[in-house]
C-alpha cells in the first residue's frame, strides 16, 4: 500500500528542516514516520522528541513498554507500529512466544500476571478511553505514581502514534527487515 498522503520534496523543504532529516534518515530509525511527518514541519522535532522521551528517558522498563505497545500495535492493526515494535521488543527480551500471545483478539490472559495486567492496560486506554479505577489501581501498586503516570503516557502516545500512521499509510521501510 503506497502512503495516502505524499511526501514533500527536500527540495521544498525549509532549509532547518531539510538539515533535520537528513540526519534522522541517516539514523535510520522509523524514517518513514519522519518523512510523513515533514508535511507538519511546526511539529516534527516535538513529535520526534516527544516520542524520544517515552521510548529512551522514561524510567518505565523497556521490555514492559513494548509488551504494552506491542499490544497497542496490534489491537489499532497498525502494521508499521507492529514491525517496529516487534523489532525493538525482542531487542530488550520480549519473547516469540509472548508476542504470539499477545497478538490474539479479545483479551489477553496467556502471559504472566504482570503481562496480562500490561495488556489490559493498553487495551482499556485503546478502547475505553480511560483506564478503569481497578486497572489504576493494580498499577499503582505495581509501579508508583512515576512509573503508573509513565506507561499511561506511553499507551495514550503510541495510541496517537497508530493512528497517523494508519490515517497517512505509512509504508514500512523495509518488511524484510
Amino acid at each position: 500500500m503506497a502512503a495516502r498522503i505524499p511526501i514533500p520534496k527536500d527540495e521544498d523543504l525549509d532549509p532547518e528542516i531539510l538539515e533535520y532529516i537528513t540526519k534522522v534518515r541517516e539514523a535510520g530509525i522509523a524514517v518513514n514516520l519522519s518523512n510523513m511527518l515533514l508535511n507538519a514541519p511546526a511539529s516534527i522535532k516535538e513529535f520526534n522528541a516527544t516520542g524520544g522521551t517515552i521510548l529512551f528517558k522514561s524510567e518505565f522498563d523497556a521490555r514492559k513498554r513494548e509488551i504494552a505497545v506491542l499490544r497497542i500495535a496490534h489491537i489499532t492493526k497498525a502494521a508499521y507500529e507492529w514491525h517496529h515494535h516487534h523489532i525493538f521488543g525482542k531487542a530488550v527480551g520480549v519473547t516469540d512466544e509472548e508476542i504470539t500471545k499477545i497478538a490474539v483478539d479479545g483479551p489477553v490472559t496467556r502471559l504472566d500476571e504482570e503481562g496480562n495486567l500490561l495488556c489490559r492496560i493498553a487495551d482499556e486506554i485503546t478502547f475505553d478511553i480511560r483506564l478503569s479505577d481497578e486497572a489504576l489501581a493494580m498499577a499503582l501498586d505495581k509501579y508508583g505514581p512515576r512509573q503508573t503516570t509513565e506507561l499511561i503516557l506511553c499507551c495514550c502516545w503510541f495510541n496517537l502514534v497508530s493512528r497517523f500512521l494508519e490515517s497517512t499509510g505509512i509504508e514500512i521501510e523495509d518488511p524484510n527487515n
